[in-house]
C-alpha cells in the first residue's frame, strides 16, 4: 500500500486513482479516505487524479501518540502534496477534513492549489464562546469524548444515525451505512480520536479562511446535526472572499442517497468551471 512519511515519521495511507489535475480529499472524523470512494471514483472517471489519505491515528495511516492536532494534520497534507508534487489541487475536505485544508491554506497558502470545496466542514469555529455564541457548548463535545471513552463501539454505531440523519421521521435507513461507518470508525486509535475531538472543535480557522484566494465551493446541509450550519457553512461563506455557498435543504452531515448523488454532481460542475 502506498504511503508517505511525515517529519515526524509518521506514515500517511494514501489511494491515488487516475490521472489528470489532482483533486486530494481530506475526510472526516471518525472516519477513513474510504468514505470519499463514491466521489474519489466519479472524479477519476471523469478525467482526474483522486487522491485520498488516511489522517494520522485514522484507518491504515500510523498511530503515533503526538501529532494529533489541526496544525500536524495540515502539515501532514503539506507533506502529501509536497512529496507526489502536486500543482493546480483541487482540495476537497469534509466535517474536520475541511478543518484540515482550511488550516493547510493558513499555513502554508495556495501556492500549489487552484481550487478548494468545503462539505459540511467545522471552519471557522465549532465551539460557543463569547465571540462565537452560535457556536455549541463545551458539555457536548464533552459527551462525545466519554462516550467514546467508555464504549466506543457503541457510541460509534449509534453516532452513525444523526451523522447521516437517519433519526429523522422518514428518513431511509441503511444498516449498511451505519454498519460501514462503525467498521471505519473502529479503526481509529482511541488516543487519535480523542485528541482529533478537541482539535475538530476548539480549533479557530477565522484567521485561516481570511488567507483563501482561490475559487471556494462551500457545500452544507441545513439539517446538519453534527456541524450546525449556523456557526459553520454560513459564516466560512461570510469570510471567505466571494465564495459560492450551496445548503442542501434537509440534508444531514453525512450526505447519502440522493444528497450524495446532488453533491458529486456539483462537486464535478465546480471542478469544470
Amino acid at each position: 500500500m502506498p504511503f508517505v512519511t511525515t517529519q515526524d515519521g509518521t506514515e500517511i495511507f494514501y489511494k491515488d486513482w487516475g490521472t489528470g489535475q489532482p483533486v486530494v480529499f481530506s475526510h472526516g472524523w471518525p472516519l477513513n479516505a474510504d468514505a470519499w470512494d463514491p466521489q474519489a471514483h466519479a472524479v477519476a472517471s471523469a478525467g482526474y487524479r483522486a487522491i485520498a489519505h488516511d489522517r494520522r491515528g485514522h484507518g491504515r495511516s500510523a498511530q503515533p501518540w503526538q501529532g494529533n492536532d489541526i496544525d500536524t494534520y495540515a502539515d501532514d497534507l503539506a507533506t502529501l502534496i509536497e512529496t507526489l508534487d502536486l500543482r493546480e489541487v483541487v482540495l476537497v475536505g469534509h466535517s474536520t477534513g475541511g478543518g484540515e485544508v482550511t488550516r493547510y491554506i493558513g499555513r502554508h497558502g495556495t501556492g500549489r492549489v487552484a481550487k478548494v470545496v468545503l462539505l459540511g466542514a467545522v471552519p471557522p469555529l465549532m465551539l460557543k464562546t463569547d465571540a462565537n455564541p452560535l457556536g455549541l457548548p463545551i458539555e457536548a463535545f464533552d459527551a462525545i469524548r466519554a462516550g467514546v471513552a467508555a464504549d466506543r463501539s457503541q457510541f460509534y454505531y449509534d453516532l452513525s444515525f444523526p451523522f447521516y440523519g437517519f433519526n429523522r421521521e422518514g428518513a431511509e435507513v441503511s444498516d449498511g451505512v451505519s454498519r460501514a461507518f462503525w467498521a471505519q470508525s473502529m479503526q481509529v486509535g482511541i488516543k487519535g480520536a480523542l485528541d482529533c475531538i478537541r482539535a475538530f472543535s476548539e480549533s479557530d480557522f477565522h484567521d485561516d479562511l481570511k488567507k483563501f484566494d482561490v475559487p471556494t465551493f462551500i457545500a452544507h446541509g441545513d439539517d446538519d446535526q453534527i456541524v450546525p450550519i449556523v456557526a459553520a457553512g454560513s459564516r466560512s461563506a461570510e469570510i471567505v472572499p466571494n465564495a459560492e455557498l450551496k445548503v442542501y435543504p434537509g440534508a444531514p452531515h453525512g450526505l447519502v442517497g440522493a444528497f450524495e448523488r446532488e453533491f458529486t454532481t456539483d462537486l464535478l460542475a465546480f471542478l469544470a468551471s
